[in-house]
């Protein structure tokens, strides 16, 4: 018979419950569009790092369904009470299924572990008792990874080559956690060296005769070449055109610059001088009237070409040529020089590294330790099963279906933290490594979205989360507002908002959003019609003031008085009256036709009116909200969602808390610092008046006294 999959309803969409061990046993057997996810990232999830990369089989930064199959159908396999992969904190060593081969090997491996980490009487394992490789596989022991540290090695040979290799920066980290050498990094180092040893026997054979001098003087030759070719370049300029010789040797304004400056012989300023004093003689001194510059280096090299040149004071650009040429071999050899990491290490050292002696024993040493690869492996299997015990649960609750997520009981995977901002704690917050590509996608979400950036002051940790905001409304959320991010960990960080995504937030916020806009529009215009009174003002009374001087400085003869023009006013004055006169009239047929309802219509008129204007705004609202996805946000973050996950209005007010007092609490409505207005109690008089005489003259008094 076929497996009854049950079902339950959240988010819009059907998903799969996976309770029962019956379930898991089946799973492999569930359509993948039943799914909730088809892929996930390994980063960015609040999950147990190690569970993820043994999920992830084929190494790609991705969690498939097919590697969630393969994992759930190995755990089942390996164990003969498999309701331990719905509950509990600890894998008991009975509940391993020793009629196998594997079974029997994860069992003696488990014990083994227990026995390393000093708690041979136990008969469980956990997660923490895994959690440091270094306990379970200790750097002096083999491994099986084919890693060979130096605390490995027993040989002193051994762990002097393996601390130069890592002397180096030539490592792989070993299983234990510390840093070694594995055989096709140290094949590769002795081909390095041996090359340099054979390049090194070479120069050897090389003879010239400054004998140990030359390495010396190649290096002083090859400091001093462009700027000796540089100098007999010049003079050669010098003997075709004499007065070439004057610029050559460095302008007038060079010097009065230089001599604002205070300079040594080792001021780098000077350097685009010449060697020595240009002629066309083509003659370079090699001790008195060079640059102080290169002064040093040049007696230096007057010492080491002796056996060439002899005791001379003077060289011409042949005798430069012919030191070169005398040169040549040796500088061939040199630029054959190999360029590896073994090439820096001393000829002594490197002699030893590659002994023979050493080589075979450091070789011997990795392939004992691969010898126990499968024993190795092993161990890493019942690390593997008790990190499945501990958590494969929840992501199937994160993967499968986003119970998770929808239960509440617990946050999601993909939930970092806890935004506190504005008066709200938001519950839905998002890792977000590249805030402009996560909101092109994300806002297909329909939810309003914040951007943050968090910092710790202390450690100088910062991290880039969205938040999403599903309930209250955005009336002081802004670019640039601060609040507090806790992690899952509990840490806090100082939190900025960078980018809004902005969408409805609520049917609250829809139902004052007309009144707002209109508010605001009457606000603008009074300031826009205040600010130009201000400004014809400042106009006017400038110009009043530019007059009067004016005035005091020549006084004009006095002008008759214009004649008051009656008719000019009363028109102004009849043009006021009909305006006000529109308006009451306009406000008395309001008035009127109000009061000429039943009583019973005049709530509805109200109602009426209310829904006009706010209606529209909160059924678009409505509309937007009930579209709110979550599937976006998770897309955004490399996830596949393969469903339709909504934020419905309720749920939204769930993933948004807003500050509420206390229940129980005491609370004082008297403000010391707002003034008292006897407005409102006059307004309210009113209103109970003209209520009163509407309900008598509609008989409603007299109905009820009855």
């Amino acid at each position: 018979m076929a497996h009854q999959w049950r079902f339950f309803r959240s988010g819009g969409f059907d998903q799969v419950r996976l309770d029962k061990i019956a379930d898991w046993q089946q799973l492999d057997q569930l359509d993948p569009k039943l799914w909730a996810a088809l892929s996930c990232p390994v980063q960015g999830l609040e999950f147990d790092q190690r569970t993820l990369s043994y999920l992830d089989t084929d190494h790609d930064g991705r969690v498939r369904i097919d590697e969630v199959k393969a994992a759930v159908n190995w755990a089942l396999s390996v164990l003969q009470q498999q309701d331990v992969l719905l509950t509990g904190e600890a894998l008991p060593l009975s509940a391993i299924n020793s009629s196998h081969e594997e079974g029997q090997k994860l069992l003696a491996s488990a014990k083994r572990m227990l026995q390393n980490l000093g708690k041979g009487d136990a008969d469980r394992l956990t997660v923490t008792d895994t959690a440091d490789m270094a306990l379970v596989f200790p750097a002096n022991q083999l491994n099986g990874d084919g890693v060979i540290t130096a605390e490995l090695a027993q040989d002193p040979e051994v762990q002097q080559l393996i601390n130069t290799l890592l002397g180096l920066e030539i490592s792989t980290m070993d299983r234990s956690g510390v840093p070694g050498i594995d055989k096709a990094q140290l094949e590769q180092f002795v081909a390095d060296g041996r090359l340099y040893t054979e390049w090194l026997q070479q120069g050897q054979n090389i003879g010239t005769i400054f004998a140990d001098n030359t390495e010396s003087l190649y290096q002083l030759v090859q400091k001093l070449d462009a700027k000796v070719t540089d100098y007999f370049t010049r003079c050669q300029l010098a003997a075709y055109d004499e007065s070439a010789a004057v610029p050559l040797n460095g302008a007038a304004e060079d010097y009065a610059a230089l001599s604002r400056q205070l300079l040594s012989e080792a001021s780098s300023d000077t350097n685009y001088l010449p060697l020595a004093h240009v002629s066309a003689k083509g003659l370079l001194s090699l001790h008195q009237g060079v640059h102080p510059h290169w002064a040093a280096d040049l007696a230096h090299l007057a010492t080491l070409a002796q056996p060439l040149w002899g005791n001379t004071d003077q060289i011409k650009l042949a005798q430069w040529q012919q030191l070169k040429t005398a040169l040549a071999t040796y500088s061939e050899w040199k630029a054959q020089q190999p360029n590896s990491n073994a090439a820096t290490l001393e000829p002594a050292l490197l002699a030893t590294c590659l002994n023979e002696h050493t080589l075979a024993a450091a070789y011997a040493l990795m392939d004992a330790d691969l010898a126990q690869q499968a024993e190795a492996e092993s161990v890493l299997d019942v690390d593997k099963l008790v990190r499945y015990q501990r958590y494969l649960r929840d992501l199937l609750r994160n993967f499968v279906n986003f119970e998770n997520f929808y239960s509440l009981e617990q946050p999601a995977i993909f939930q970092n933290g806890r935004l506190y901002i504005d008066g709200r704690s938001c519950d839905l917050c998002l890792n977000v490594n590249d805030a402009g590509k996560h909101g092109k996608i994300a806002g297909l979400s329909g939810t309003y979205l914040l951007y943050i950036d968090c910092v710790r002051s202390a450690t100088g940790e910062k991290r880039s989360v969205v938040a999403a905001m599903t309930a209250g409304d955005a009336g002081n959320l802004m670019v640039g507002r601060n609040g507090v991010f806790y992690d899952r960990a509990g840490r806090d960080w100082d939190a900025t908002v960078t980018q809004i995504v902005s969408n409805p937030i609520s049917i609250r916020e829809a139902f004052f959003t007309p009144y707002q806009r209109i508010g605001r529009m009457i606000s603008d215009q009074i300031q826009k019609f205040a600010a130009a009174k201000d400004k014809e003002i400042e106009a006017k009374s400038a110009a009043s003031v530019g007059d009067a001087a004016k005035v005091a400085e020549a006084p004009a003869p006095a002008k008759p008085a214009a004649p008051f023009d009656v008719a000019k006013f009363a028109g102004i004055f009849a043009a006021i009256g009909l305006a006000i006169g529109a308006i009451g009239t306009a406000l008395a047929a309001v008035v009127t036709g109000f009061l000429g309802l039943l009583w019973w219509q005049m709530p509805l008129a109200i109602l009426g009116i209310v829904l006009f204007i706010s209606g529209p705004s909160m059924l678009l609202a409505w509309f937007k909200l009930r579209a709110r996805n979550l599937a976006p946000l998770l897309d955004a973050n490399g996830w596949a969602v393969n469903t339709n996950a909504k934020l419905s209005i309720k749920f939204g007010t769930r993933l948004t808390a807003l500050a509420a007092i206390p229940a129980g609490s005491s609370r004082s409505l008297i403000d010391p610092y707002e003034k008292k207005s006897k407005a409102g109690l006059w307004l309210i008089l009113v209103v109970v008046v003209v209520a009163s005489w509407v309900l008598w003259r509609q008989g409603i008094f007299a109905f009820l006294l009855k």
